[in-house]
């Protein structure tokens, strides 16, 4: 090796070490810039009655409500991980392998629809299931939770389950 190609490769390392160390700066950035979401809600020992059946997803993020690029890595919601839904009537759980389970309890759920992709992933069409919700009620913008099932077909099922969940809620409330 000459002395240029030697140069040329502590070159190319020290602009790639630089380049690793400034996405680890923006991620906890990022992770300091989303830490004020408060404690997250835990799953109660009891779910109560399952709707449906257990659903095979990937947990892709966790973004601010309305904002598909301003993903939350806070308590490690920016964390991409295999995951199992079930929708219960306490409220909606996601089992992810590796890191933290997500639940959302019934009265902090808003919305649940599709979207073509958000900060993380895109798949165009309507391949996402959004769940909408706000761990803290004076939050008066929430948080978007989208996940990929693993079967196209559970897609619907899972939107209709958390609906049916959210149209529950708001019986018994009134």
């Amino acid at each position: 090796m000459t002395a240029r190609e030697g140069v040329s490769v502590v070159v190319l390392l020290a602009v790639l070490a630089l380049a690793l160390w400034g996405m680890r700066a923006g991620w906890n950035h990022r992770r300091t810039r989303t830490a004020d979401l408060g404690v997250l809600p835990t799953a109660p020992a009891d779910l109560g009655a399952a709707h449906g059946e257990p659903i095979e997803a990937v947990y892709v993020s966790t973004t601010r409500a309305g904002d598909w690029l301003d993903r939350v890595v806070a308590q490690d919601l920016g964390v991409r991980s295999p995951a199992t839904v079930s929708v219960h009537d306490a409220g909606v759980l996601v089992e992810r392998r590796g890191t933290a389970d997500v639940f959302i309890p019934t009265n902090a759920l808003r919305a649940a629809g599709t979207a073509p992709g958000m900060a993380g992933k895109y798949v165009g069409k309507e391949g996402l299931v959004v769940l909408t919700w706000a761990p803290d009620p004076t939050d008066e913008r929430g948080l978007d939770t989208g996940l990929r099932t693993k079967h196209t077909a559970d897609g619907p099922l899972l939107v209709d389950a958390v609906n049916a969940l959210l149209t529950d809620g708001t019986k018994e409330k009134s």
